[in-house]
């Protein structure tokens, strides 16, 4: 019986988590320096639309898909009881496991599993709310992905995506975000991650990835209806929700 070989989408997939099991324990701190802090802002700000698109005061499940070290689970639960919204379950998903080791040690009210954004390990229409934040352009099947939400949402449940989009930078401020992405970003991450190459495939993988227009229309394209859209921080990062139809 031979070896089963990984096609090349395969590969890419794996070499993206060892990236992401390489940085795990910098990964934090890095994130903050990088965005100054103010990415806390764009995942709350996520958390709020949702509960005000979804209008329910109890939800049975979060899940953060990519949830890396966790940190959009905390702030669901802050915003949560902020809304006055009571969650029964919070489950984080992710197929890194130095990412997963890190959220074990920092979240203590939520599960964790070792899993695939293709291949959601839970039931088919049981959560309420998926999250992706900043991963959804290293899913290499994203499309599949896509489907897989809608699989594992229930009727009405909603989809929240937080992504470094693409954008057509022509103006002098573009330029300026577009010099700093590209040469004071990996050199920054590279210094506190000690693992340069991480932090250059950030810009390189936006600048490879789709625009919100495009990532709409394949949600729409899932089945999904767009509920809301809102670009930070000069186009910097995108808010897209969705919900089941």
């Amino acid at each position: 019986m031979g070896i089963e070989k990984l096609t090349d989408k395969e590969k890419k997939q794996e070499k993206i988590v060892t990236m992401f099991d390489d940085i795990a324990s910098t990964y934090d701190r890095a994130n903050r320096v990088l965005s100054m802090g103010i990415d806390i802002q764009w995942r709350k700000k996520g958390c709020d639309k949702a509960f005000e698109v979804l209008g329910k005061k109890e939800l049975e499940q979060i899940t953060d898909v990519a949830t890396g070290t966790g940190d959009l689970l905390i702030y669901w639960r802050e915003q949560a009881q902020k809304n006055g919204v009571a969650i029964s379950k919070y489950v984080g998903i992710d197929p890194s496991v130095g990412m997963l080791e890190v959220a074990r040690n920092k979240v203590d009210f939520a599960q964790f599993i070792e899993g695939k954004a293709q291949t959601l390990p839970i039931e088919d229409a049981s959560t309420d709310v998926i999250s992706i934040s900043y991963g959804i352009r290293n899913v290499v099947d994203r499309v599949e992905a896509l489907q897989e939400f809608y699989r594992a949402l229930k009727p009405g449940g909603i989809v929240v995506i937080l992504e470094f989009t693409k954008q057509d930078r022509s103006g002098m401020v573009d330029k300026i975000v577009d010099f700093g992405m590209k040469n004071i970003l990996p050199r920054v991450g590279g210094f506190i991650s000690k693992n340069y190459e991480a932090y250059k495939y950030l810009p390189d993988s936006i600048e490879e990835f789709l625009t919100t227009e495009m990532l709409s229309k394949e949600l729409e394209e899932a089945g999904f209806e767009m509920k809301y859209t809102k670009s930070f921080s000069m186009g910097i990062s995108t808010l897209l929700v969705a919900q089941k139809r």
